[in-house]
C-alpha cells in the first residue's frame, strides 16, 4: 500500500509542477524533454550499479521499454494537440478513464476477481474520474473532427498501463525494476532530443535555461510516479485492477486538493460529487480485495 500511496503522490506532484508552467511561462515541450532526461538519470542512479548498453540491449524488457518509450512521447503530444483543440478537460477525462484497459485485460487475461462490489467501485471510479475533472456546468463538448485526438489519448495512455501490467508481470525482475523504468524514459528523451535538434536546425529555435531547469524539476517525480507504480503491481495481495482503479482515482482526488489548496481553484457540484464517489470506489475496491 506504501508503494500506491508513493505513485500517487508523485503523480499528484506532477500536477502541481505542469500548472507553474503556466505561470511561468516554460517551453512545455523543452521542459518535457529534459524531463525524460532526469527520469533516466533517477533510474540509474536508484539501480546503483554499473550499466553496459549491451545489457540494457540483452534484457528481457529492452522491446518493451523501446515500445513503451515511443508512447510516452507520442501520447504526450497526442494530449498537447487534444488540449489546445478540445480544452484540459477532455484531455484529463480521457486519460484517466483509460484506466478502463488495464482493469479489463487484469481481469479478462489474469482472472483477477469479479465480485459484485469491486465491479461497483469500478465503475463509480470511472464516473467520478469524469465528474471530478468536468470544470463547466455544461460538460464537454467535443467536434466531432477533432473526436480522434481524445479517442487516441484513451487508448494509448490505456495501453501505457496495460504494458506496464504485461512487462512486469512476464519480463521485469523485482531488482531491475529501477533500470527498466530509466530505460522507458531514455527512449522517450532520445526521440524529444532528435525533435529538439531538428527544431533548432530548421528554426534556429533557442533553448530555454528555464524550461531546461522545469524539465530537471519535473523529471523526479516522474521517474518515481511510475518505479512506484510497477512496485504497487508487484506487491502480493494486490490485483492490478484494483492497483489501477485506486491509484487513478487517487490522483484525480489529490490533484484536485491540490488544486484547491494551492491554486485557488474552485469546484462546482459536479465535482464535489465526482469527489464523493471517488472516496467510495476507493472503500469498495479497497474493502472487495480484502
Amino acid at each position: 500500500m506504501i508503494y500506491l500511496l508513493l505513485s500517487v503522490l508523485a503523480s499528484s506532484t506532477i500536477f502541481v509542477v505542469f500548472k507553474l508552467f503556466d505561470r511561468y511561462k516554460v517551453d512545455t515541450f523543452q521542459a518535457i524533454v529534459m524531463n525524460y532526461v532526469t527520469a533516466c538519470a533517477s533510474g540509474l542512479i536508484a539501480f546503483n550499479q554499473p550499466v553496459t548498453v549491451d545489457q540494457v540491449i540483452s534484457s528481457s524488457w529492452f522491446y518493451g521499454a523501446l515500445l513503451l518509450g515511443v508512447l510516452f512521447i507520442v501520447v504526450f503530444n497526442v494530449m498537447a494537440i487534444t488540449t489546445q483543440r478540445s480544452g484540459l478537460s477532455v484531455v484529463s477525462v480521457a486519460s484517466k478513464m483509460s484506466v478502463a484497459l488495464p482493469v479489463v485485460f487484469g481481469i479478462a487475461v489474469y482472472h483477477e476477481s469479479t465480485g459484485f462490489l469491486k465491479l461497483l467501485g469500478i465503475i463509480l471510479a470511472l464516473v467520478a474520474v469524469y465528474l471530478a475533472s468536468i470544470k463547466s456546468t455544461s460538460g464537454i463538448s467535443i467536434d466531432k473532427k477533432n473526436l480522434v485526438y481524445p479517442l487516441m489519448v484513451f487508448l494509448g495512455s490505456g495501453v501505457i498501463d496495460t504494458s506496464l501490467k504485461y512487462l512486469e508481470t512476464n519480463y521485469v525482475p523485482a531488482e531491475e525494476t529501477p533500470l527498466f523504468s530509466s530505460g522507458i524514459f531514455a527512449v522517450a528523451a532520445v526521440i524529444g532530443l532528435s525533435v529538439m535538434l531538428f527544431q533548432y536546425i530548421k528554426t534556429k529555435k533557442q533553448i530555454s535555461v528555464k524550461s531546461i531547469l522545469a524539465g530537471i524539476i519535473l523529471g523526479v517525480p516522474n521517474y518515481f510516479s511510475i518505479y512506484f507504480l510497477i512496485k504497487a503491481l508487484k506487491a502480493p495481495g494486490f490485483e492490478s485492477s484494483t492497483v489501477f482503479t485506486v491509484n487513478n482515482v487517487s490522483i484525480v482526488m489529490v490533484s484536485t486538493a491540490l488544486g484547491i489548496i494551492l491554486f485557488k481553484e474552485r469546484l462546482i457540484l459536479k465535482n464535489w460529487i465526482g469527489i464523493g464517489l471517488a472516496i467510495l470506489s476507493i472503500l469498495l475496491v479497497a474493502y472487495a480485495s480484502l
